[in-house]
């Protein structure tokens, strides 16, 4: 699994420099670099490849994929890190962008991320019809905007401090982290052409997303700052509204296991097809960093 992981991250990376160097130079690629290199686990670019498996795709066009995908998930962190927002200073394992280059700075270097996912989507050299690039867009769209991350992050913080039900907080994470994962899932369905299991492997995206998140909680609760290179213990010093603060630490972790057991179930008629992305869905829900 990790070395599967590392290739696909490796390829992603070398894709993103290659194209950020054909870029006109501006004094903000360098923070947009910071934001976005080398770290990361790149797991979004390894459900795209996996499911890319399931379906014979062509595995450049995967990473290419991935490679937007990555831009965009490296803007919500930008933003989110920001004093405005969550507030914080150390991103994997090192300064947020907003502590290295200023406040202004990061926000417009997230903003150029956003746009650049775009570009790659849209450019010649990925090799798709123009009318599958145009859902591709479409779809992604929708996903980081105000009915995917960022209207995730908008309840986030509303939520801070308040008695939220499950049902508020599952659709609050699933908006805020599930529906990029939906796109990574989604994304080679719409590529292959295969209509009938569009809505299938949405809901399958959607769950791995909350499965991610509910990880990242536990991670929080439990994980120690210098071993995930984050701050952690945030989100109850911060009262978020989180499955953990409804229901505690154990009943949490049962919560992830189910849900984790309910994804096996939709992926298991791909048999071995799908045996890339059940290690990918393990190593999603037992992580510790």
């Amino acid at each position: 699994m990790k070395k599967k992981l590392n290739k696909i991250a490796k390829d992603v990376n070398l894709f993103l420099i290659r194209f950020l160097l054909k870029q006109k130079h501006t004094d903000l690629i360098k923070p947009m670099k910071y934001g976005l290199l080398p770290g990361g686990k790149k797991i979004r670019s390894k459900l795209i490849v996996d499911i890319g498996k399931i379906f014979k795709l062509r595995y450049q066009n995967l990473i290419q994929i991935g490679a937007a995908v990555e831009c965009i998930h490296a803007y919500s962190l930008i933003h989110d890190d920001l004093p405005c927002m969550d507030n914080d200073s150390l991103r994997r394992g090192k300064l947020s962008t907003h502590k290295k280059f200023g406040e202004s700075t990061a926000i417009l270097a997230g903003n150029s991320l956003l746009i650049i996912a775009y570009e790659i989507l849209s450019n010649s050299n990925l090799n798709l019809d123009s009318k599958i690039k145009i859902k591709l867009i479409n779809l992604i769209s929708k996903c980081s905007g105000h009915s995917g991350i960022a209207g995730g992050q908008y309840s986030d913080l509303s939520f801070e401090h308040k008695k939220i039900p499950l049902k508020k907080i599952i659709e609050m994470q699933t908006k805020k982290t599930g529906r990029l994962f939906s796109f990574c899932c989604i994304a080679p369905v719409i590529i292959s052409k295969k209509k009938k299991y569009f809505k299938e492997f949405d809901k399958i995206g959607s769950d791995i997303g909350l499965l991610f998140q509910i990880a990242d909680d536990l991670i929080d609760y439990s994980g120690k700052t210098k071993k995930v290179g984050k701050k952690t213990k945030k989100d109850s010093k911060k009262g978020k509204a989180t499955l953990i603060s409804l229901l505690g630490y154990k009943k949490t972790i049962k919560y992830k296991n189910k849900l984790k057991l309910n994804i096996f179930k939709k992926i298991r008629k791909f048999r071995n097809k799908s045996n890339d992305l059940k290690n990918t869905i393990n190593y999603i829900a037992n992580r510790t960093k």
